[in-house]
């Protein structure tokens, strides 16, 4: 027999995909088949172009930040085909991030294009001007939870990244990558068929 609560939350399911494709769609730049957003905090979906089965969990804040101070910014958010995130991602985008095909993103993760100067000492570090440089998630990864994407980082192709990690920097296809600050401690040998241990540049320090 089937329980009650299992009913609640199939009617629950059908209850957001049927506000993703006929109430988000109008808004956001694109909005591919089959996906579902379910009950964001804060999203701005003129930002934001959508694959086909992107699912997007609870308590999403996805915001694409078009103004900070006096400087105006045309942000783009892209989820491609098969993307996955699990409740209360913080994407913050002034510029430009995208996520992979088939990336899964687990609970409580942050994910930036922006940084915040603090060289000037006599202006407040939220009062001062942001910068901004492009993120870059790669195909079939998968980040855990409570990881932070740090402004500018580039991730290669099927990387785990650890939970509480701290991103920043650029990482090669097929890492392991974990830590504050992340660094690789493992990548996959084509060579040897098998995920070596590596030194925190990636050189591979099994044989």
């Amino acid at each position: 027999m089937v329980s009650l609560y299992i009913i609640k939350q199939r009617i629950l399911f059908k209850w957001f995909r049927f506000k993703t494709v006929f109430w988000y769609k109008r808004f956001f730049n694109r909005i591919g088949n089959h996906c579902i957003i379910v009950k964001p905090t804060l999203i701005t979906p003129e930002s934001i172009t959508m694959g086909n089965h992107v699912s997007i969990g609870w308590r999403a804040r996805i915001e694409g930040v078009k103004q900070y101070q006096s400087k105006f910014f045309s942000p783009k958010i892209i989820f491609n085909d098969g993307v996955t995130v699990q409740q209360n991602i913080h994407l913050t985008c002034a510029e430009y991030i995208e996520i992979g095909k088939n990336t899964a993103i687990a609970a409580h993760v942050s994910i930036t294009d922006i940084h915040h100067p603090y060289e000037d000492i006599n202006i407040p570090i939220e009062q001062q001007e942001i910068t901004t440089k492009p993120v870059l998630i790669g195909e079939d990864c998968k980040i855990y939870n409570n990881a932070v994407i740090m402004q500018g980082t580039k991730i290669g192709k099927h990387c785990t990244v650890g939970a509480n990690s701290v991103v920043s920097g650029e990482f090669g296809d097929f890492c392991v990558i974990v830590g504050t600050p992340a660094k690789i401690i493992k990548r996959y040998s084509f060579e040897k068929q098998a995920w070596l241990k590596t030194d925190d540049k990636g050189n591979f320090i099994e044989i």
